[in-house]
């Protein structure tokens, strides 16, 4: 099939590669012409594993073009994909003005029949508004549908997520589409659910909102084990191994961030309030989580106690492994933070550093674990790298004024750090 994906950004590029490389000719689009010939030149403006050698495999088998018109990207296609940004405003809500605007440039360059599926994140009801803008624009009365088909994709793993979903879900309203739809991912091999496009939509955000809840929960029972000397990953483990919670995203650490996570539940809040829903318990999983940088800063100080002058080291910058995304990052506000408390900060990251670099203007970027190690009073850990785990730890506490690790992400096991005489504090466990 012919498919038109119309932003290039993280959802857009690794969605219009991998429908590259199931066999479908696609033209990605994006306004940014920089980033075009970027693309067309092979380079990419993201960090994904496995991206780039799909993208250069599917560019030379001549199944993935690049172009900024939308006009030449849907004159042939089958569907045109929405994949643009939804950016949060200040007030929680979704900015759609991108959204509005393909839809408008998908209107009046329409030719013939076009599917046009919404892949961008976006509030309930936002189908409807597509298709009256495109009713709207078009300038003959040319048949349409619109599609919501929500992406579920995780950064880091993004192209095995697409490539080997859980499910896919798909919220038409016409049998046509649906049609359309089956044969666009029949050689995926997986569950399909269709929905009407009101309940797709919102399957996003409770998703998301509902893994949110999970990290906060664990979150909040981490501080009742530190209280009562439990061990928070026994106690997940043990939640875990019923399989009507699962395991998964019961990680207790220094927050969520990111850009899925913190913008959908602030986009599902908004949507409750706007039709007169009181979600407490929405509102409590986004306290719980910025709490928990605080609770992180206190673990400092009680290491520390005066954080004026020392030497802080940061390990791990991005929001979560195998991404440079520094979007929502919780080591934005951490590092601020210290900063207030007049601690000085070094940080290194094994990819976000580049993006990173232009965010925090007050930190040395270092080339290295043990750069950072090296005079630090205390280091930080608020990533969970494979790199980080395989520290050589004996050689870090020789280059640290005082091994001190106050651990974010809860890598290294307390007693063993004790072992090694460092004063290791970690979430929802006993110090050493």
């Amino acid at each position: 099939m012919k498919l038109a994906i119309i932003g290039s950004g993280y959802v857009g590029l690794v969605s219009g590669t991998c429908f590259a490389e199931i066999g479908h000719k696609v033209v990605c689009v994006d306004n940014d012409l920089k980033k075009i010939k970027s693309l067309q030149n092979g380079k990419l403006p993201i960090f994904e594993p496995g991206l780039e050698n799909l993208l250069h495999k599917n560019v030379k088998e001549k199944r993935l073009f690049f172009t900024n018109s939308i006009a030449e990207s849907i004159e042939n296609a089958d569907l045109a994909f929405i994949a643009v940004g939804t950016p949060p405003r200040s007030d929680g809500s979704a900015d759609l003005s991108y959204v509005e605007n393909v839809a408008r440039n998908i209107a009046v360059h329409l030719k013939k029949y076009l599917v046009v599926v919404e892949k961008s994140t976006v509030p309930v009801e936002t189908c409807e508004w597509i298709k009256k803008t495109i009713q709207r624009y078009r300038k003959k009365n040319i048949s349409f549908d619109v599609v919501s088909n929500p992406e579920f994709l995780r950064e880091g793993t993004a192209v095995n997520d697409f490539l080997k979903p859980d499910r896919i879900v798909v919220g038409v309203d016409s049998l046509k589409a649906k049609n359309v739809m089956n044969r666009l991912y029949a050689p995926l091999k997986c569950p399909i659910l269709f929905t009407d496009p009101k309940s797709s939509e919102l399957i996003k955000h409770a998703s998301n909102s509902f893994l949110a809840m999970k990290i906060s929960y664990i979150n909040a029972v981490a501080k009742v084990c530190e209280k009562v000397g439990a061990n928070v990953e026994e106690v997940a483990e043990g939640m875990g191994l019923d399989k009507r919670i699962s395991r998964s995203f019961l990680n207790a650490g220094c927050g969520f961030g990111g850009f899925c996570f913190p913008k959908d539940l602030e986009a599902f809040l908004w949507i409750s309030k706007k039709i007169g829903i009181d979600f407490q318990l929405l509102e409590s999983v986004r306290k719980i989580n910025e709490e928990q940088k605080f609770h992180l800063i206190h673990k400092v100080e009680e290491a520390l106690w005066i954080l004026q002058g020392k030497n802080i080291g940061i390990l791990g910058l991005a929001f979560k492994p195998n991404t440079d995304d520094m979007r929502f990052a919780p080591s934005l506000d951490i590092i601020r933070m210290l900063e207030e408390r007049g601690a000085k900060i070094s940080v290194y990251d094994p990819i976000a550093m580049p993006n990173a670099k232009k965010i925090l203007k007050n930190v040395l970027f270092k080339k290295s674990v043990y750069e950072v190690a090296h005079k630090s009073d205390c280091l930080v850990i608020l990533t969970e790298w494979d790199e980080f785990k395989k520290m050589d730890l004996k050689r870090l506490k020789k280059l640290m004024n005082h091994p001190t690790i106050v651990d974010g992400r809860n890598l290294f096991k307390p007693m063993e750090m004790k072992e090694l005489n460092f004063h290791y504090y970690s979430i929802g466990r006993k110090n050493s």
